[in-house]
């Protein structure tokens, strides 16, 4: 099982960014996908999530409007569209999933939001 986030950067406050996870190595279009993030000295805090299917999908609450998380099966991505970045939306990203009751995680994206 391979995850590979991409998309991270500086932005500006207000600005928005697209973060990608490349999936590898299990069948994609079957399982459950997340998003998590971790600020500096904070505890890693789950971001939103997505169906196998991609029909329903699951934010914390102050991302909420903001993010938008999808996924294309047919590429083996998901994908998480940021806008109206904060501050406070620092973190480095990690794109998650759960096989047979293990965790699996990518390497994380650096997100900086900053003027």
């Amino acid at each position: 099982v391979q995850l590979v986030e991409s998309g991270g950067g500086l932005v500006q406050p207000g600005g928005s960014l697209r973060l990608s996870c490349a999936a590898s190595g299990f069948t994609f279009s079957n399982y459950h996908m997340n998003w998590y993030r971790q600020a500096p000295g904070k505890e890693r805090e789950l971001v939103a999530d997505i169906t196998s299917g991609g029909g329903s999908t699951n934010y914390a609450d102050s991302m909420k409007g903001r993010f938008t998380i999808s996924r294309d099966n047919a590429k083996n991505r998901v994908y998480l569209q940021m806008n109206s970045l904060k501050p406070e939306d620092t973190a480095v990203y990690f794109c998650n999933t759960k096989i047979w009751g293990r965790a699996y995680w990518g390497q994380g994206t650096q997100v900086t939001v900053s003027s």
